[in-house]
């Protein structure tokens, strides 16, 4: 990489961390560090849950989605205005009225201390995984990219997150969040721009061309429980989805207790329901504009350049052959892609069409076999998907816009990892040291005992990361790691609204819920992990009523406003 784009990098972090650790201010009590004093106003809360979502997952892995399936995945995200919306009027005037840390502090006054603690255990597990993916992101395409061990490119982004969360606390993090926004877009809005100057085609062509390949296909009515990316999956599983997540994932919780108002937490979820959608649309958009762009300048054979140097290193005349097929595959195809974007007249433009999906082919076939080659070579699959953007963005953007995205995709990478880490210290802290470790202590003492936990859960993270970047396209496994726990997890949370529901009930509901989950995870793989989500949450309301009369109490305690 050239220097002047490692100089942006260098200057992004350092600022960064700079900045974090001057938002310290009013961080040395547990209500500042933890929620920031209830001080944050309604639009800084809603960047910062954008910017939490909005991970280096996404910047590599749904961009490189949108290159290979298109528009489709978007529709994971169907289901988010209507869950916004539901707890607008549910649990976020509960939580945020009920003057707890965390949401799982509000179970044990609802319920009892081992419902508490049992659901608060699986949001570490699931949370500390998941925060292990994101910085696997990066991690891998930096270590790949630039021919680094994966451990230093995980620290290069790990370390300095970790200092300025521990430094600052959610205040930090907060504001970090919104600048790493602002940038994430900029990044993405560049990229954009340079594509359609470079583009040897007009706007409409592109899209045609896209379209061809079925990269624009937004909706899916297909009713299949196999197949994930579908409107009804959406809809439904991703509401379900969407509601633990953004209402009883710790991390999303602590965002809008930090609002100084109810009604500017509400709209600090509303600006998510407005804005996501089209944000994803422009993320994988980036990704089908790539994809165009690849028909006319021939891309590598394999994005993974480690495995390409690995493949040429151990069967270079295998992979001779299939660059000289690929070669004139491609040739082929470039010419066909020309000749649609020429086309004008209806039966000319179909045989057009034709041709040119005939060429695809060719070149899909061919890249299969170096796949299958790298797989051979290395032992490991070769992931191409989360290595198309960073590959595009290196080789063919101009410097400065190049460290721009790169710094854009550690920006995402930081704004996730530090909501995280901040609320992985949070709940430990709260729901597991002060509740039955040490209950009565200073804030002193209980902050210093918070930054030893997030330095902990980095440690822990920068760890899984290491494993999760062999999983495939990361976006799909963050969203498999959480909806293994969310379904679940939202379960619990519903039947707390519930009068009826008690805490023997809601603990033994939580535990088939999970048991649930796992049999269908494991006993039928074929089905779509966005159905999880609703499985976990209709089991642990049914057995939690059915179970409704067991507990110490004699009467269910009504939820709290």
């Amino acid at each position: 990489m050239h220097p002047v784009n490692w100089a942006i990098v260098v200057v992004y972090l350092l600022w960064v961390v700079i900045d974090g650790i001057r938002k310290s201010k009013g961080t040395d009590t547990i209500s500042g560090y933890f929620i920031a004093d209830k001080s944050l106003a309604w639009w800084v809360v809603g960047l910062s849950v954008m910017a939490t979502q909005l991970s280096a997952v996404t910047m590599i892995g749904t961009t490189g989605q949108g290159a290979t399936d298109g528009l489709r995945f978007v529709q994971l995200y169907f289901g988010l205005p209507l869950a916004m919306v539901i707890l607008g009027v549910t649990l976020v005037p509960l939580l945020h009225g009920s003057g707890v840390y965390t949401a799982y502090e509000y179970l044990e006054r609802r319920f009892d201390a081992k419902t508490r603690s049992l659901t608060a255990f699986l949001f570490l597990l699931s949370r500390g995984m998941s925060c292990g993916t994101i910085i696997a992101a990066p991690g891998v395409v930096l270590s790949a990219i630039f021919g680094i061990p994966l451990a230093w490119s995980v620290a290069l982004i790990g370390v300095p997150t970790v200092l300025y969360t521990m430094v600052g606390g959610v205040q930090a993090v907060a504001w970090a969040d919104v600048k790493q926004m602002v940038l994430i877009v900029v990044a993405l809005l560049s990229i954009v721009v340079v594509l359609v100057l470079q583009m040897p085609v007009s706007p409409h062509d592109a899209l045609e061309i896209a379209g061809a390949t079925g990269r624009l296909q937004t909706f899916d009515f297909s009713f299949n429980l196999d197949d994930t990316y579908t409107f009804w999956s959406g809809v439904i599983g991703g509401t379900f989805l969407m509601l633990s997540y953004f209402g009883t994932d710790q991390s999303q919780v602590q965002r809008y207790l930090t609002a100084r108002s109810v009604n500017e937490a509400k709209s600090s979820l509303l600006m998510s329901a407005y804005w996501k959608i089209p944000l994803q649309a422009l993320v994988l958009l980036v990704g089908v504009g790539v994809f165009v762009y690849y028909q006319f300048v021939r891309p590598p054979l394999l994005y993974n350049p480690a495995h390409e140097e690995v493949v040429l290193a151990e069967a270079g005349a295998t992979y001779d052959d299939l660059q000289q097929r690929y070669a004139t595959a491609f040739t082929l195809r470039e010419t066909a892609a020309l000749e649609v974007a020429a086309a004008e007249a209806e039966p000319s433009a179909d045989a057009a069409m034709q041709t040119f999906l005939a060429r695809e082919a060719d070149i899909q076939e061919i890249r299969g076999e170096a796949l299958a080659l790298a797989e051979e070579v290395t032992g490991e699959p070769s992931r191409d998907v989360n290595y198309i953007i960073p590959r595009f963005v290196l080789s063919e953007l101009p410097i400065g816009l190049a460290g721009l995205f790169i710094a854009g995709v550690i920006a995402a990478a930081m704004s996730s990892i530090s909501s995280e880490l901040n609320s992985l210290a949070t709940t430990s802290v709260i729901d597991f040291y002060r509740r039955w470790v040490r209950p009565e202590a200073t804030d002193t003492h209980y902050l210093a005992v918070s930054k030893g936990a997030t330095a902990l859960w980095g440690t822990f993270a920068c760890i899984v990361a290491t494993y999760a970047a062999t999983l495939g396209s990361l976006i799909e496994v963050v969203n498999r790691f959480g909806s293994f726990f969310y379904g679940s997890i939202l379960g619990v949370f519903l039947l707390a609204m519930m009068p009826r529901a008690r805490g023997t009930g809601a603990f033994i509901g939580l535990i088939i819920g999970m048991a649930s989950v796992a049999a269908v995870t494991f006993g039928a793989p074929s089905i779509s992990f966005l159905w999880h989500n609703v499985i976990g949450a209709v089991v642990v309301v049914f057995v939690g009523l059915l179970f409704g009369g067991l507990g110490s109490d004699e009467t269910a305690p009504a939820p709290e406003a």
